[in-house]
């Protein structure tokens, strides 16, 4: 088929960026940023996109991100409900450096407090690294017709090794549950599609068995990546 044959400009800017991300997950590309989490009526920052970019419709003043984004991550929240807020946040923080430097310096300072108090918190560690590893796909990345015209700023997660992060999250989540978090290990297995591999595997593995038990991250499994002509979130994992 060529862009010829495709009527809709929409739908060819749609597959178009589809497989942009496809082809970038080998690369540690934009999964995290590409794929919208489905999270039912859950509150989050404020979206009016109903694609993965900023369409030029949000008029969200990035002065309230840190704020927001906070309040949001109460210890409540489901990680799902993180974990697209996250995407947002960091697709907000490519138009206000100072905002993401001082979001992701923000929870990694709650994260590391409440380690000190001694009543160190698997959600606060989540936050902070699956945040760091979200920067990484997209803050200070050229991304051929994806990011033209958009800034360049250095990225404030370099060096930092988000996944590390969230595999500490995952040990004390599974130690207070007794059980495996299937959201929690969703998101690892996102991080990990271009690897680990024997990781990415028992993380996909955990995330798509706990499924059965949990409707919401059922329903984002059986979600497509990006656009009708993809993968399922769960054949993505499951390849990879």
């Amino acid at each position: 088929m060529t862009l010829k044959s495709i009527h809709s400009c929409r739908f060819a800017g749609g597959l178009i960026a589809a497989l942009l991300c496809l082809a970038t997950v080998a690369q540690a590309g934009p999964p995290l940023i590409c794929h919208t989490i489905e999270i039912g009526q859950a509150k989050s920052l404020p979206w009016i996109s109903h694609n993965w970019n900023l369409s030029g419709g949000e008029n969200y003043d990035t002065k309230n991100l840190v704020r927001d984004t906070l309040e949001i991550l109460a210890p409540d929240t489901p990680v799902l409900v993180r974990m697209e807020t996250l995407r947002r946040a960091t697709l907000y923080a490519r138009k206000d450096p100072a905002a993401a430097k001082e979001l992701l310096a923000r929870l990694h300072s709650r994260a590391t407090a409440a380690e000190s108090s001694g009543h160190s918190d698997a959600l606060t560690w989540f936050d902070v690294g699956y945040l760091a590893e979200t920067y990484k796909q997209w803050l200070g990345q050229n991304l051929p017709h994806m990011t033209d015209g958009m800034r360049m700023d250095p990225n404030p997660a370099a060096g930092v090794d988000g996944y590390a992060m969230l595999k500490k999250a995952l040990a004390m989540r599974a130690a207070a549950l007794h059980a495996d978090d299937p959201q929690m290990e969703f998101a690892a297995a996102l991080i990990t599609l271009s690897g680990p591999q024997d990781e990415h595997r028992q993380h996909a593995q955990k995330a798509i068995g706990g499924a059965k038990t949990d409707s919401l991250l059922a329903q984002n499994l059986s979600a497509r990546f990006i656009g009708p002509q993809t993968e399922t979130m769960s054949q993505l994992l499951a390849k990879n």
